[in-house]
Parts: structure tokens; sequence; C-alpha cells
């Protein structure tokens, strides 16, 4: 072959996916993505390195990786042959290169497996590697990104390669412990220990688009099953549809992505180390202490629940004015009341429930955790998202993020607008019951502010499922929605001669806004436009935003532990004793 004809061949590539010849200088500028199909093709770890992180801005750890043969490993070429081999092709140490750099101009540490050296495969070396880029992310106090490309743990080196799952993943752990953020990027391919540990275990977990993850590859699952395998298995949209990862992300949007998880992070240590929520010395957990050291400082006391502005109506006629189908949803409030919401799926266990949204948003320019329960507009779309009843899918993925939000020191707001939890046969083998009273326990300990908006597009505010969502320090409910224990026609078929009894059930139940204002159950009526908000979901946007701003910023001042101290208060005054007064004073 002649210099020129050599030449010609380095300017051109073929697709992998759909061989198209590409240019070879137009595929790098679309960052290796094939412009025909869209195939993204792997990235050696410095290339990958340069893509994410700011100009410049990326400094190599000290620490070399040790040459380490534990085992004295032969198959047709001893195993140090192997490892010098890979060095020459790829030019790197190990199959990581670790270093720290900042991301849209926030500080992190990263670590970035390269699937050239020896397939990315986890050993010893690696391990250690990855430990000591967590470790300095613990030090530094930052954010850790972690970009997977593997096909497991390293065969050579035995039984000592496993035990580097447990070595990341512990380093994780202490991140976690600490309250800094850390972020998985599946890359392609994905596979066994390393799936099985750090990719998986951090607190969010992209796929970039077209990567493949799973524990055992489809070729060992074909032929342990004898079974084909379903279309698009274990691709980045599979694991997206069955709740591994919080979110697929093109090539192009990654880095823009990351940042805005940097800067929500960021802002959670703001908010910890400037003395508000999240204390580190109040657990998460329901079943820990939370001494609040002293008095519980007035947390509710300066807004008294408010009164109703507008004239009262009759319960059946709010009852159907919460049902009217043109009654904004939880996306609807997402783009209108709140700035820059970024979705996170999943439960992690196998379920994306599409009647729960949830995700990392704005308000006001202060970051925090957004969690409703979405309906639709129409039939299909009501269809398409379960009426807004929850599986326990749902019910993990609300528990998931707002866990998520507690260990980094954001807010949570929930948006409270379901018939109820999803009552199914399928939801009930899955632990229906069990998801619910899981996030109940939860909430009522979470060391964060949490403020509840009930809005009802058919709104029932159903029973428990709507409680999942609504254990908070501040309960606000629009003019026109309602919140009950069941809804008027099925009271009135229990308790009532026929379902014909339902207005009348409505009124019995006080199930509405100013009912349960007075009852102590609400804080804080959001008034609707003249009619309701159906028919300007504009101006009850604006007033749900400008609601949340005034009972959310007194409670980022409160310490965790009052937090805590006081929600618990709050709901223990709903026992039967103060209920009879309650009662009575009607």
């Amino acid at each position: 072959m002649t210099a020129t004809a050599r030449s010609s061949e380095t300017l051109w590539s073929r697709c992998g996916g759909c061989a198209a010849l590409l240019y070879r200088k137009r595929l790098r500028r679309n960052l290796d993505v094939c412009p025909e199909c869209g195939l993204h093709a792997r990235l050696a770890a410095p290339e990958r390195v340069g893509q994410l992180v700011d100009p410049s801005s990326f400094r190599p750890l000290p620490e070399r990786a040790v040459e380490v043969d534990p085992i004295g490993f032969v198959d047709v070429l001893p195993y140090p042959h192997r490892l010098t081999a890979a060095r020459a092709d790829t030019g790197l140490p190990e199959a990581v290169l670790c270093g720290t750099a900042t991301v849209g101009g926030f500080r992190c540490a990263l670590a970035v497996m390269d699937f050239r050296f020896l397939g990315g495969s986890l050993g010893c070396a690696v391990g250690e590697l990855i430990t000591r880029t967590a470790e300095e992310a613990l030090d530094a106090g930052v954010p850790l990104i972690l970009v997977t490309a593997s096909g497991g743990a390293r065969m050579q080196e035995g039984a000592l390669s496993l035990m580097q799952m447990a070595t990341v993943s512990q380093a994780v752990a202490a991140l976690r412990e600490a309250g800094l953020l850390s972020v998985s990027v599946l890359t392609d391919p994905t596979y066994g220990g390393v799936a099985a540990s750090f990719a998986t275990s951090t607190d969010l977990v992209l796929a970039e688009s077209g990567a493949r993850m799973g524990f055992a590859g489809p070729r060992v699952i074909r032929q342990v099953t004898g079974r084909s395998l379903p279309e698009g298995f274990q691709t980045a949209e599979f694991l997206l549809r069955h709740g591994q990862v919080d979110m697929v992300v093109p090539r192009h949007a990654l880095r823009a992505r990351l940042a805005t998880l940097l800067a929500a992070a960021a802002a959670g240590r703001r908010l910890v180390d400037s003395g508000g929520p999240a204390d580190p010395g109040v657990p998460a957990d329901p079943g820990g202490p939370v001494g609040s050291g002293g008095p519980a400082a007035p947390m509710a006391a300066a807004r008294p629940p408010q009164p109703p502005r507008a004239p009262v109506r009759d319960a059946w006629e709010t009852v159907r004015l919460a049902r009217h189908p043109g009654r904004p949803t939880t996306l609807d409030y997402l783009e209108t009341t709140f700035d820059g919401f970024t979705e996170l799926h999943g439960d992690r266990l196998g379920g994306d429930c599409p009647a729960v949204v949830g995700g990392l948003a704005r308000l006001d320019g202060r970051h925090l955790m957004v969690v409703g329960h979405q309906k639709g507009h129409t039939t299909a779309e009501l269809a398409a998202r379960n009426f807004g009843m929850a599986t326990p899918a749902g019910h993990r993925k609300a528990l998931r993020l707002m866990r998520l939000a507690s260990r980094l020191g954001l807010p949570v707001v929930t948006l409270v607008d379901t018939p109820g939890a999803d009552p199914g046969v399928e939801a009930e083998e899955h632990g229906q019951a069990a998801a619910i009273a899981e996030n109940i326990l939860t909430l009522s300990a979470l060391p964060t502010p949490v403020v509840t908006v009930v809005t009802g597009v058919t709104g029932e505010g159903g029973s428990g499922g709507a409680l999942a969502l609504a254990v908070a320090d501040r309960v606000l409910m629009l003019q026109h929605a309602v919140y009950s224990v069941i809804s008027p026609e099925g009271c009135a078929a229990i308790l009532w001669p026929g379902r014909t009894a339902a207005p009348q059930a409505a009124r019995a139940l006080r199930l509405t806004a100013p009912d349960l204002c007075r009852l102590g159950v609400v804080d804080e009526v959001v008034p609707e436009p003249a009619g309701s908000a159906a028919d300007d979901p504009e101006a009850t946007a604006r007033a749900v935003r400008q609601a949340l701003l005034a009972n959310l910023l007194p409670l980022l001042d409160v310490p965790a532990a009052t937090l805590v101290e006081q929600r618990r208060r709050r709901f223990r005054r709903f026992g039967a004793a103060r209920a009879g007064v309650r009662a009575d004073a009607r």
C-alpha cells in the first residue's frame, strides 16, 4: 500500500453501526457519534476526559498504578506480558485514568475507565486507583464522577479482583455518609463485577446513549437459559424503562448535565456548611435518635393557618372543580413554577412508575428536589400515567429521591395529586402497603425541610397514597383541591344507601381546603384565579410559587433536629384527644 493510500485511509472511518463511510474530522467534531445513525463509538479515557471536563482543568492523581501479579497467572502468555502489551497499545499504565477537575466550574474528582486496556477489567491496581480517587473526593469535600467501561473483574487476578468490588464500594459508601454526591456514567460496555458494584451504587446513575449494562452478558444469558433475548436488551433505553438508571444522556449533553448535578450538590453543601438542614448528626434512618439539644424553636408560628381569600364553595362543587381535566399537572408546575427541572428516573429495583415524577429543580435560584404525582389532560395521557396512582416502584422512586435530597442537604417539595395508590394485583404482589409505610416512616425523620402542595387534578388526594408524599413541615392546598381518606362516591357506597349520596358524603368528609385548614391538616390555602386553576394555569403557577417561597424560606434556617422534632409534634397533635377538641369546636 502506498503512503498516499495509507493517508487516505486515516482520513475516513466506517461506522460500526450503519457502515457509513465518515470523514474522520467530521466524526471527531461530532464527538465520535455517527451523524447518520447516532452510534456512540467507544472513547479512550483521555478523549473522554477531554470531552467532559473544563479545558485545562484536569489534574492526574499523583499516585501511579502499581504492577501486580498476585497469583502468578499464566495462560498462553504470562499475565505481566499482557500488561506490558496493554500499556504499549493504550499509552496508559492501567485501565483507569484518575484525577481532579472542574465541570462547569464545579470541582470534582473523577475516574474514567478505558475498555482498550484488557477490556477495562477491574483488578487490584484499578480498584486501588479508583478507591484513592474516592478518598481524594472525600478529603477535598467534592463530588465523585465515575465513568465506567468494563467487561468485569480481571480473571488473571483471581478472587482478589472480586475483592475490589467491595473495596471501591465502601469508598463510595464513605462519600454517601459524608453527604457528598457520587455519580456514575455508564458507557458501552459495563458488565460483571463493575456493573454489580460501584457502577450502580452511586447516588445517581447516568447512561450514555447506546450504552449496555448488566451483570451477565447477553451471550452467557442465552447459553444458560436457551432463550432469545428481547429487542434492545440491556441497552440504556431498556435500563431506563426498568428503573435501573436515572437518565439516558447523549454524549453532546453529558458535560452540561453533569454540571447541573454538580451545581445542585454544591448548593446543598453551602446550606449544610451554613448550619442549615441536613445536619450530619441527625440520621435519615427513622429508627435513629433525633434529640434537638434543647427546646424546639418555633417553626410554623410565624405563618399560622391561612383562611381562604374567596367565598367558600359547596364541597361537592369543589370536588367537581378539582376533577376538571384542565387543571395543571405536576409536569405543568415543573415548567412554570420551578426552573431548570432535571428528571431522575427509577427505583433501582426494576421499575420506573410513570405516575410519579421527580428530580432536581430550582426555585428562585435555590436548588431543591421536587417529587409529585403525574396524571395528564387527555384520556391517553391519563392511561399512560396510570391516572396518577403510584405503584410500589413509584413510592420507592420517591423515597430514593427524598433520601438523596437529605444526604445532599437539599429541601424537598412534593406535589400531591392522586386518587390513591394503585390498587391492582401486581401492586399488592410487589408490596404496596410496605412501600407506602416506608415513605411515611422516612419522611417523619427526614432531616431536611419538606413542603407539600395538594394540587388536585382529579383532586382526591386519596388516602395513604397521598400521605406517602405528604408528611411535611408545611402542607399547602390549592383552593379548589380536595384531600380525603376516600372519594365521596366510595364513602356513599359504603355508608349511605347508594352512590347518589356522594354530594352529602362530600360535605360530611370535610375534604375541602377551608375545612382542612380549620382542622389543622393544612397550613395554608393557595388561592386560585376566578373560576378555578383550569381557567388560568399561569396565574395558578405564580400563586403556588409565591406560597412555596413564603413557606420554604423560613424553614431553611431551622436546624435539622428541630425540623424533625417539630414535624413529629405536628402529626402527634392529630391524636384522638386533640381531634375531639377540634370536633367540639365545630
